[in-house]
């Protein structure tokens, strides 16, 4: 009866963290080991293969495994599998408090690397993957607007727990920012193309949905607009992947300026 008891409080405490916005769950290794590994505040560990969790540890995070170690809580296959909708094959999950968000903040800071603004972004995947893309161009931060969390599990994921690498947070809208003297770039397929060495490192990068793009607001807000260039006939990019495109044009001109 005692086991439980603490098995439904344990899934319990992942369903209220599913719940509330100071909170972030992860799901699987990889998401954890970088929350760990960018400082993340990590509460709980839990995991239904404790050895597979070490053997992980050790092969591809020997940085955090001491961490991991102390926090790790070994439970049964049926509680792991009631800690949310899905049961990662890594067979680990966590709870971690989101890092505090502030959008001036970010804005303000680092005037050596771009923000990217995401307008009303639909797929935690997506998402999450363009946090992913961010993290590893070492932008300053991500904003998003719109309905959808960015801090959604599924959104942490996509990102492989990236989140943590650096800001990531929702603002109200375009007009509600204080740019800091950042001028705004719309990535817009009526723009003018690309060229990676004009590509200032303090502008904010907006990008929209793929199906409805940026809103006429935010395009009627850019200093400039500017559009990939692709092959005719080809109507749209994945978002990470344009985000990705922009990002790596930046940062591979500026290395071989460098």
């Amino acid at each position: 009866m005692g086991d439980e008891t603490a098995g439904h409080r344990l899934i319990e405490g992942f369903r209220q963290a599913r719940r509330d916005n100071g909170w972030a769950v992860l799901e699987g290794f990889h998401a954890l080991k970088h929350a760990l590994r960018f400082g993340g505040e990590v509460v709980a560990v839990l995991t239904s293969e404790p050895a597979e969790l070490d053997r992980l540890a050790a092969e591809l995070a020997p940085d955090v495994g001491e961490r991991l170690r102390e926090l790790a809580t070994p439970v049964s296959e049926d509680v792991y599998r009631e800690l949310g909708p899905y049961a990662h094959h890594t067979r680990v999950a966590a709870i971690a408090r989101r890092p505090a968000f502030d959008a001036a903040a970010v804005l303000a800071a680092r005037q050596d690397a771009p923000v990217v603004l995401l307008e009303d972004p639909r797929h935690h995947g997506n998402l999450g993957a363009v946090v992913r893309v961010a993290a590893g161009a070492d932008a300053a931060g991500v904003l998003t607007t719109g309905e959808q969390d960015p801090w959604d599990p599924v959104a942490i994921r996509g990102s492989g727990g990236l989140h943590f690498a650096l800001p990531v947070g929702r603002i109200g809208g375009v007009e509600s920012l204080d740019r800091a003297g950042r001028p705004l770039f719309a990535i817009d397929p009526e723009g003018d193309d690309i060229d990676p060495r004009a590509l200032p490192p303090d502008a904010i990068y907006a990008f929209g949905s793929e199906r409805h793009g940026l809103s006429a607001d935010t395009i009627a807000a850019a200093d400039s607009h500017l559009r990939i260039p692709m092959r005719p006939g080809v109507s749209s990019l994945n978002l990470a992947t344009s985000v990705s495109a922009v990002l790596f044009a930046w940062r591979l001109a500026g290395l071989s300026q460098r």
